[in-house]
């Protein structure tokens, strides 16, 4: 295919991940020509990529799946109650065979650029395999967590080791066995890498810039009876889920059942005793049901006193112990995060940790990296520092909309759309949980689909009515924005304290905007259904 020749198709959808190939399903069954195109080998998106040692959900595996087909949800059984990426990449797999998605994906391409004909109100996409395509509709699906950031430290180019970056592990695995090992970050790819990885590494060093909040993830093999009760029950546990704040039933352990603990008492009328009572008796859980704590900045650092308890009682080095434990910022302003013996991991006499505000990274060497506390030396180093979240894939794409006006440019304050679907400016450009929606606050899969279903139903609609372009108005685009930071104001997410990539704030020089919507996916819903319902509220249609 040449530049002369661009193939024309209706839509043009960028990535393969869970989004990307229930896009395509859906597009195939309204009858319109789809191509997706995907820098991958394969389908999968973030579990083709993230393969680092321990990588796993944070979503129960019978609701971190699809809801669109029954016959699925019925024949396939996950072995764990929380998959881990093998299974879920296995998951994916299956998928794309069941429903014969690969001939329609073009696989070890990635999009370039799309820019926006306003005379012609279509798209033209290249790749840099020098592929043109003319499309109708372009539809991101590029992930929120997409974009792997390694972050610019002196003399990174000068270590003579072997460097991986948990975003971007080789696909034949990496064998640490007789290797010392230097990590860097403990987010939530490097507190679930940590524990693995230290099993098998002659040392581990772990780098840790701020101390993060994980609770224990109590994963267990999926009994039989788990598994046929959920499979019986699915039509219940998919509505609860729609309806539900975060698109998550039970966190695992049931689905509604007399184990789920769902917060209801309030922090604040406790005793010092009862905390402590709390505490002896459930440990790390024992914050779960204390509604006050993500709304009242008093009762959330009670709750972070009894975590830093309970933390310095598993940890045996003081020392270590007090390095480990998050302080100055609440618990819930970052994105949750589950682990499998990480704290336990700190007892072990190969690993070392550096608390980096005793003293931070001056510089990476040849050997290893220099710190204010002086140098540590290790054979491998490994950056566990997530990445350019909501925005970053798309920004790595040149597109532009009405009058050429670049996308980096209209977003040069922050991102800005509306509902999280499209920005105004770019008729016919969606976003699949772009910034605005639930999104990454979310069970990604839940709001895959509900914006996947919302898209194509948008599609099918106008081409009923043989309209050419759908495009959000500014003024609608400014109320959503309004409304997302209104709800947003009051949790810990936008604490003053609160340094998380909700915000931005891991990528230097990133504008600190809140991006994800605070509201919940069953109130989301009802939004997009209400735009809907009143003849697309908010978007410009053109005929």
């Amino acid at each position: 295919m040449s530049e002369a020749t661009p193939k024309q198709i209706d839509v043009l959808v960028v990535g393969a991940g869970f989004a990307g190939m229930y896009m395509l399903h859906r597009l195939r069954a309204l009858g319109v020509s789809a191509q997706v195109v995907e820098a991958g080998s394969d389908v999968g998106g973030t579990w083709y990529w993230n393969r680092y040692p321990g990588a796993r959900c944070d979503v129960p595996s019978v609701e971190y799946s699809y809801s669109f087909s029954d016959e699925l949800q019925q024949d396939w059984d996950w072995s764990e109650v929380m998959a881990g990426q093998p299974e879920i990449l296995e998951y994916a797999n299956h998928v794309a065979e069941r429903f014969d998605l690969r001939r329609d994906i073009k696989f070890d391409t990635r999009v370039t650029s799309a820019h926006y004909s306003e005379e012609q109100r279509r798209w033209t996409v290249t790749t840099d395999a020098g592929d043109v395509y003319d499309a109708h509709y372009c539809v991101m699906a590029t992930g929120c967590l997409s974009m792997p950031n390694t972050p610019d430290i002196e003399g990174a180019s000068d270590f003579e080791g072997a460097v991986y970056h948990t975003g971007q592990w080789p696909h034949e695995g990496v064998d640490f066995s007789e290797v010392s090992v230097g990590i860097i970050g403990t987010g939530s790819s490097g507190i679930q890498a940590i524990p693995v990885i230290a099993e098998d590494a002659k040392h581990l060093t772990v780098f840790q810039r701020t101390p993060n909040y994980t609770m224990p993830a109590h994963n267990r093999q999926m009994t039989d009876e788990f598994r046929a009760e959920a499979k019986a029950n699915y039509a219940t546990i998919r509505q609860q889920q729609r309806d539900s704040q975060a698109g998550i039933v039970g966190y695992g352990f049931g689905f509604g059942g007399a184990d789920l603990i769902m917060p209801s008492d309030h922090l604040l009328e406790t005793t010092a005793e009862e905390r402590a009572k709390a505490v002896d008796e459930e440990g790390f859980g024992a914050i779960r049901r204390f509604i006050d704590i993500g709304l009242n900045p008093e009762a959330n650092e009670m709750a972070c006193d009894m975590y830093r308890t309970q933390l310095g009682r598993i940890v045996n080095d003081d020392a270590t112990a007090e390095g480990l434990k998050p302080r100055d910022y609440p618990i819930g302003c970052k994105r949750p995060v589950i682990d499998t013996d990480y704290y336990e991991t700190y007892n072990r006499d190969n690993v070392t940790l550096v608390d980096l505000r005793q003293g931070g990274i001056e510089r990476i060497t040849r050997t290893g990296v220099q710190t204010a506390q002086g140098h540590f030396e290790f054979d491998a180093l490994v950056y566990a520092t997530g990445f350019d979240a909501m925005t970053g894939a798309l920004l790595n794409i040149d597109i532009k909309g009405r009058d050429a006006k670049p996308l980096g440019d209209v977003w040069e304050a922050g991102p800005r759309t509306y509902l999280g679907l499209q920005v105004a400016g770019f008729p016919n450009l969606f976003m699949i949980t772009g910034p605005g929606s639930p999104s990454v606050l979310s069970n990604m899969i839940v709001s895959i689909e509900q914006h996947v279903d919302w898209i194509t139903d948008c599609i099918a609609h106008m081409g009923d009515r043989q309209l050419q372009a759908i495009e959000a108005t500014p003024e609608a685009e400014d109320a959503w924005i309004h409304h997302v930071n209104d709800v947003a104001k009051g949790t810990m997410f936008t604490s003053p304290s609160c340094n998380s990539w909700y915000l931005g704030a891991n990528i230097p020089g990133k504008p600190r905007i809140f991006m994800p919507y605070v509201g919940g996916v069953g109130a989301y819903r009802k939004k997009c259904d209400e735009v809907v319902e009143n003849d697309y509220e908010g978007f410009e249609l053109t005929a």
